[in-house]
């Protein structure tokens, strides 16, 4: 037995040396954490954008409506969609300039975060020269002088994400390269700035317009269509089921030896989330169905009550027989149906423990799959708003899809949840009881 524990033991250890590392180092690399921020800086926009495209769209099917039999509330809510049918282009102008630009804004915020991460002295410069690239390369003029927008918003995100990352790396090497006008020092410094700013945009002006030019010439399609095109492999995997839970297990697994495995995978899941959830915000406003199931709704779910759905599990440790794990479930009950669970993940604990490693690892993967076979089968509706981030489940799975069977399935979910985790938890508690008890008798 206690060469059972040492091995055991000496694997964890080898683990530890091998994975924390390269971990830690993607956790904190510069470049994700300024996707991840950027993508953060443009959350409130997006909110803000999907709230009027509810008020655009009330959940009701005229078409089935009967004012002879329809009650009160239902009356109100016809009322409603009559009137948000007569001024439909109104109500959505704040939905077009917060969500339909979210790739301008995903643009200068992800180059600003960039920037800020390499302590450069003007981060908002670097944010508006991305973002003035990003327009010249995502919008197309027409032969009657017509220019496509819709590339600026979730449609060009992927787009936004590269030329947020790469102004800044030119802009840098432009810096190091010491192309710059020398100018007196009784030159105040917002005029120097500007001057010295001009050098950085007209090269980035020179590199992207420059190729989206060429690929227009040669290939017929511009930078960001060719982009796309690149990225269809990558993009494929991420709005896959089968590639979305190997991201997902991917995440959970740094979660179990000490790494927050989800500043990792965030970037990915929530970029192309976004995407999915904006396709479907634009179907939805045209009057048509949703009809991406790899949407942000699906992220919400892979992290039900926190990584590793473990919300289940917060539940089983508040009538627990054992003291720590009660206070710790009661304790941990409000952050948790806010998708907050590192006491849980930390003070149970669950990383380095491979009895509740396990169910921390499957009940994701239950819970995805369950989700894409009820969406696929219309039980539950798809996410086409993108809803607030650490707000109660419930509110979540409603606001997403304005379906309250989203409610009641992902209840069902936590149930399903707290038997996935039970017998292992279980085990878990006999033994933290058998090491209370020696304890006490020592």
């Amino acid at each position: 037995m206690a060469k059972t524990i040492a091995k055991k033991e000496s694997l964890m250890t080898r683990l530890d040396k091998i994975l924390v590392p390269i971990g830690q180092k993607l956790g904190n690399e510069k470049h994700l954490q300024a996707i991840s921020n950027g993508m953060l800086f443009g959350l409130p926009f997006l909110v803000i954008g999907s709230f009027f495209l509810i008020v655009a769209n009330p959940p009701i099917v005229l078409d089935k409506y009967n004012p002879a039999t329809a009650n009160f509330f239902i009356k109100w809510i016809a009322g409603w969609k009559y009137w948000a049918v007569a001024h439909y282009s109104q109500i959505t102008v704040p939905y077009n300039m917060t969500m339909g630009m979210f790739g301008m804004i995903g643009a200068f915020g992800i180059a600003y975060e960039l920037s800020k991460g390499y302590r450069r002295s003007h981060p908002a410069t670097d944010g508006m020269i991305s973002l003035v690239t990003f327009l010249m390369v995502a919008t197309t003029v027409d032969k009657n002088n017509k220019i496509d927008i819709s590339n600026l918003g979730t449609n060009g995100l992927f787009v936004a994400i590269i030329i947020g990352l790469l102004t800044v790396e030119i802009n840098r090497l432009v810096e190091k390269s010491k192309l710059k006008i020398k100018l007196p020092d009784s030159i105040p410094p917002m005029v120097a700035n500007f001057i010295n700013s001009l050098i950085p945009l007209l090269a980035n002006i020179f590199i992207f317009y420059g190729a989206n030019l060429i690929l227009v010439g040669v290939t017929h399609t511009d930078f960001t269509n060719f982009i796309m095109k690149c990225l269809t492999p990558a993009t494929f995997l991420a709005n896959s089921l089968w590639g979305y839970i190997l991201i997902v297990t991917l995440g959970n697994l740094l979660w179990l030896i000490g790494v927050n495995g989800s500043n990792v995978i965030f970037p990915i899941v929530f970029a192309t989330g976004v995407a999915a959830t904006g396709a479907n915000a634009a179907l939805v406003a045209k009057g048509l169905a949703p009809t991406n199931l790899m949407n942000l709704q699906m992220f919400r779910i892979a992290v039900l009550g926190g990584s590793g759905n473990s919300l289940a599990l917060c539940l089983l440790m508040m009538n627990s027989k054992v003291e720590k794990y009660r206070a710790l479930g009661r304790l941990s009950f409000i952050p948790g149906i806010c998708s907050i669970n590192e006491p849980i993940i930390f003070g149970t604990p669950i990383c380095f423990n491979p009895i509740l490693g396990i169910p921390f690892l499957i009940a994701p993967i239950i819970n995805i799959i369950l989700t894409y076979v009820a969406e696929s089968c219309h039980w539950i509706g798809m996410g086409y708003i993108v809803d607030p981030s650490f707000t109660p489940f419930f509110f979540q799975a409603y606001i997403s899809s304005m379906d309250w069977r989203n409610v009641i399935f992902e209840c069902l979910l936590i149930v399903i949840g707290i038997f996935i985790y039970l017998p292992f938890f279980r085990v878990a508690e006999r033994n933290e009881m058998k090491n209370d008890a020696a304890a006490a008798a020592a």
